[in-house]
C-alpha cells in the first residue's frame, strides 16, 4: 500500500493520470470534429476563456461572491446544528419533541425550498443565504447528534460517579468524544452548502459562480458554462482538503 505520508513520483503520476488522461481525449475529440464548438468547447477556448475573466475581473470577484455567501450560511447553519444536536443528544424529552418534524424536513432538497426562498426573502442576498443554510445544516446536525449518541457510555458513568458538572462533562467529555463526527459533518455541510450558493444563484442573482453558468447558459456560451462547472469543482474540493487537514490538527488521537 502507497504511503500517503511519503508521496513520491509515483504517487502523483498515479494521482494526475486520469485528468491528464480526459484531457487528451477532450482535445482529440475537439481535433477529430466528434465534439461542435457549439455544444462544447475545446480545451483551448476553456484557457481563452479563463484569460478573459481573469483580465476583467470576473473570475476572481465570481468566486468571492459565493464564497461569502457560503460562509454566511454555512457559519448560521453550524451554531443552530450545534445547539439543536446537543440539546437533542442530552435531552430526551426535545429529542422526542423535534424528531417528526426533522424526519419530513430533512429529505426535502434545499434545492426545493428556493420558490418559498424567494417569496419570503424576494430575490435579494437573505434567499440565497436561507437555501445555503439548509444545505449545510441537515449535515453538521445529524453527525453531531450521532457522535454525542455513540460516545463510549462509560466515560459518561464515570462522570456520573466523579458528579462533575454537566458543563465540563460536554466541555471535557462530550464534545471530545463526538468531534470525529463533528468534523465530518462540517466536510459533508460545507460540501452541501457549496452545492447550494450555485444553484441559488442561477435564479435572481447578478453576481456569483451560479450566475456565471446561468449566464453561460444564456449567451450559448458553453465555454463559460464549463469554466463555471470546473470552478465549483475545483473550490470545492480546496475547501474539502483545507478541512481534512484541520481535522488531522485538531483530531490527534485518530
Amino acid at each position: 500500500m502507497m504511503n500517503k505520508k511519503t508521496k513520491g513520483i509515483k504517487y502523483w503520476a498515479i494521482y494526475f493520470a486520469l485528468p491528464i488522461l480526459l484531457l487528451i481525449i477532450w482535445e482529440w475529440a475537439d481535433i477529430a470534429g466528434v465534439i461542435k464548438p457549439y455544444t462544447m468547447p475545446s480545451p483551448m477556448g476553456v484557457v481563452n476563456v479563463v484569460v478573459e475573466y481573469v483580465e476583467n475581473g470576473l473570475l476572481f470577484e465570481s468566486i468571492w461572491v459565493s464564497f461569502i455567501r457560503v460562509l454566511e450560511g454555512f457559519f448560521l447553519a453550524l451554531i443552530a446544528a450545534f445547539v439543536l444536536g446537543m440539546g437533542v443528544s442530552l435531552f430526551e424529552w426535545m429529542d422526542i419533541f423535534t424528531d417528526l418534524v426533522v424526519q419530513i424536513l430533512r429529505p426535502i432538497p434545499p434545492i426545493a425550498w428556493i420558490p418559498l426562498a424567494i417569496l419570503w426573502f424576494g430575490i435579494g442576498e437573505s434567499s440565497k443565504v436561507f437555501i445555503i443554510f439548509l444545505g449545510a445544516f441537515f449535515p453538521i446536525f445529524i453527525n453531531i447528534v450521532d457522535g454525542v449518541k455513540n460516545i463510549e457510555p462509560r466515560y459518561l458513568e464515570l462522570a456520573e460517579v466523579y458528579e462533575i458538572p454537566k458543563w465540563k462533562r460536554i466541555q471535557q467529555i462530550i464534545i471530545p468524544g463526538a468531534l470525529p463526527s463533528i468534523m465530518t459533518g462540517i466536510r459533508l455541510g460545507i460540501g452541501n452548502a457549496w452545492v447550494c450558493v450555485v444553484a441559488a444563484e442561477m435564479i435572481g442573482a447578478t453576481k456569483g459562480v451560479g450566475y456565471m453558468l446561468s449566464n453561460g447558459r444564456s449567451l450559448s456560451r458553453p465555454d463559460i458554462v464549463i469554466l463555471g462547472m470546473l470552478i465549483v469543482g475545483i473550490v470545492g474540493k480546496l475547501m474539502d482538503d483545507l478541512l481534512r487537514f484541520i481535522r488531522k490538527k485538531v483530531i490527534t488521537w485518530i
